[in-house]
C-alpha cells in the first residue's frame, strides 16, 4: 500500500525531496540543474509540461554526452583529432565533400571498408581518428590500433593459444581503425594473422585503414603476392578510397612557422 505524500511542501522541503528522488532514480543532471531550470521556467512562465520536457531533455542530452565520451575513450585513440581542425586548404588532394559524407557514417552502417592512402604528413591519421571519433559520437563501437601493435598482439595470442578469442574480439565492434599500415614489412605469419582479422570483419563490420604506401606497393609489407592481392581485394571491394597525396602539409606548416619566427 502506497503511503500518501503530503501536498504543498515548502520550497526547502521540496528541494530536499527532489534531491533525494534524483539520487534514488540516478538522475545526476536533473539533480544538478533542477534549481537553475526551475528559476528559468518561472521567469519564462513555462507550462508544467514544458518544464517537465526541459528537465527530461537536459538529462537525456547529458547522458548521451557521457556515453559518447565513454565510447571515444574505449576506442583507444592516441590523441584528440576533429574534422573541424583539419586544414582542407593546406591539402587540396583531400575533398572536403567526400570527408563530410564519410562523417555521416553511412558506410559504417553498411559494413564497408575505408582506405586512406598517402605519404606521411598528409592527414591520414588525423582523418582516421576524426572519422572514428564521429562514429563513436554516433553510437558506433570503435577500436583504434596501430598495425604493428595489432600484428604483435596476434602473434602473441597465437603463441599462447588465444588466437581464436583475439580474432573474435577484433572482429566485433562496428569500426576497426588500423593506422600506419605499411611502415614495416610483415613476415608471412604476421600477414596471415592480419588477413584473418580482415576476413573476420569482411562484409559484416567496417574497417578504416591508413597506409603510407599505394596498393601497388603493398608487396613491401605483405611479401607474399597472392596474400597481398587477397588483402587488397578485401579492403577495396565496394569500399571507399581516399588519397591524401604526397605533399606533407605538416612539414609545410612547420616550415611556415619557422619562417615567421625568423621574420619576427
Amino acid at each position: 500500500m502506497n503511503a500518501t505524500r503530503p501536498r504543498g511542501l515548502t520550497e526547502p522541503a521540496a528541494d530536499a525531496a527532489i534531491d533525494a528522488a534524483c539520487r534514488n532514480l540516478h538522475l545526476p543532471t536533473l539533480r544538478g540543474q533542477f534549481s537553475e531550470l526551475a528559476d528559468a521556467a518561472a521567469h519564462d512562465q513555462m507550462t508544467y509540461r514544458g518544464f517537465l520536457a526541459e528537465l527530461l531533455m537536459a538529462e537525456c542530452d547529458d547522458r548521451n554526452r557521457r556515453r559518447s565520451e565513454r565510447r571515444i575513450k574505449a576506442a583507444g585513440f592516441p590523441c584528440e583529432k576533429a574534422l573541424r581542425t583539419l586544414d582542407f586548404e593546406a591539402n587540396s588532394a583531400i575533398d572536403p565533400a567526400a570527408i563530410h559524407t564519410l562523417a555521416s557514417c553511412d558506410w559504417i552502417r553498411k559494413g564497408l571498408p575505408l582506405c586512406l592512402i598517402g605519404d606521411s604528413g598528409t592527414g591520414k591519421s588525423h582523418l582516421v581518428i576524426a572519422l572514428g571519433t564521429e562514429a563513436a559520437m554516433a553510437s558506433f563501437r570503435v577500436k583504434y590500433v596501430l598495425a604493428t601493435k595489432l600484428v604483435n598482439e596476434l602473434v602473441e595470442a597465437a603463441d599462447e593459444k588465444l588466437l581464436t578469442k583475439t580474432i573474435a574480439r577484433y572482429g566485433r565492434g562496428d569500426l576497426l581503425c588500423i593506422d600506419e599500415l605499411g611502415y614495416m614489412e610483415l613476415d608471412r605469419r604476421g600477414a596471415e594473422l592480419l588477413f584473418q582479422v580482415l576476413t573476420e570483419r569482411e562484409e559484416k563490420n567496417s574497417m578504416a585503414i591508413a597506409s603510407n604506401e599505394s596498393f601497388s606497393s603493398w608487396t613491401k609489407t605483405f611479401t607474399d603476392p597472392r596474400l597481398c592481392a587477397a588483402i587488397v581485394d578485401r579492403l577495396t571491394f565496394s569500399g571507399n578510397i581516399i588519397e591524401t597525396g604526397s605533399d606533407s602539409y605538416r612539414l609545410a606548416s612547420t616550415r611556415a612557422r619557422a619562417g615567421q619566427a625568423q621574420a619576427g
